[in-house]
């Protein structure tokens, strides 16, 4: 049996390598292609490799005895997104292929709403997955809000960045870290965050037109982390008040016993100078 599941975590690391493989072929590819520069290069076997190192570690930890299909078609939009990568940081020295840029980012959000619905079918679904497909759709939102941001402003930053500040606010804040209630609002706004980057990096439209794409896709985006904050507090808050209540309630069912123990003692050493009871004493000056 543990022969079996060290060949299973073997066969799990090879596909990890396999992706690995295939990224350093796409830009061998996008090399041939493109005359990709050597920033592209170095971003994307940058890319390549920390993919492979993190996911690596990661299904180490889980155990997983099997990859799945639907981790390989995220891993797939993995390869996607390390070519979106790479173009990216060669725009930096030259004029970038959009359309290019735009076929590689526009397959690999369509493979985002294709892992979710393999991994039910197949009924595969993980954590690790869900976490997987969820650091690859931030990755690719960063790296298209990188590109949009060189002709619309820094600003368009926050919508790429938002995410990994939520990350490390939930270091520092760790209320933050109580898991969310599942809400397809938050899932649509996601979405809607990777298509308004595309069209505003397509160029198709207008530059007003582009501004204000995503300044709507920001706007969603802040109430969106703005509600899922808010009910993390109030959620907090519940918590605190709640504890201190079953606190004060201990308490006090701890110190009533404790008193009444106490003043039964008192009561019953103290003795009339006959040596009765002081309850008899009492009755005898009442009748008095």
């Amino acid at each position: 049996m543990a022969l079996n599941n060290h060949e299973d975590a073997r066969l799990v690391q090879q596909e990890t390598a396999v992706g690995a493989g295939i990224q350093i072929l796409l830009l061998a590819l996008l090399g041939t292609a493109t005359g990709l520069g050597p920033a592209g290069w170095v971003t994307g076997l940058a890319f390549a490799i920390a993919t492979w190192a993190l996911l690596s570690r990661a299904l180490h930890r889980a155990r997983l005895r099997s990859f799945g299909a639907a981790n390989r078609v995220t891993l797939s939009r993995t390869v996607l997104v390390g070519g979106v990568t790479a173009l990216v940081a060669d725009s930096f020295d030259s004029a970038p292929p959009v359309p290019l840029l735009v076929g590689l980012t526009a397959v690999a959000l369509f493979l985002d709403c294709v892992d979710g619905k393999v991994a039910r079918r197949t009924g595969t679904s993980t954590a690790l997955g869900a976490r997987f497909d969820m650091e690859v759709d931030a990755f690719l939102i960063l790296v298209l809000s990188v590109y949009v941001s060189t002709s619309l402003g820094p600003w368009v930053l926050l919508i790429g960045g938002m995410r990994y500040a939520f990350v490390a606010a939930a270091r520092v804040l760790p209320w933050m870290n109580t898991p969310l209630p599942p809400r397809m609002a938050r899932k649509t706004v996601a979405a809607l965050q990777g298509v308004c980057l595309l069209v505003a990096a397509s160029g198709l439209l207008p530059l007003v037109a582009n501004l204000g794409v995503v300044l709507l896709a920001l706007g969603l985006l802040v109430w969106s982390f703005g509600r899922d904050v808010l009910w993390l507090w109030r959620t907090e808050r519940a918590r605190t008040a709640a504890a201190a209540e079953a606190g004060a309630v201990r308490e006090v069912s701890v110190t009533q016993p404790v008193a009444a123990t106490v003043a039964a003692s008192v009561a019953a050493s103290v003795t009339a100078p006959a040596g009765e009871p002081v309850e008899a004493m009492l009755g005898a000056a009442q009748a008095v």
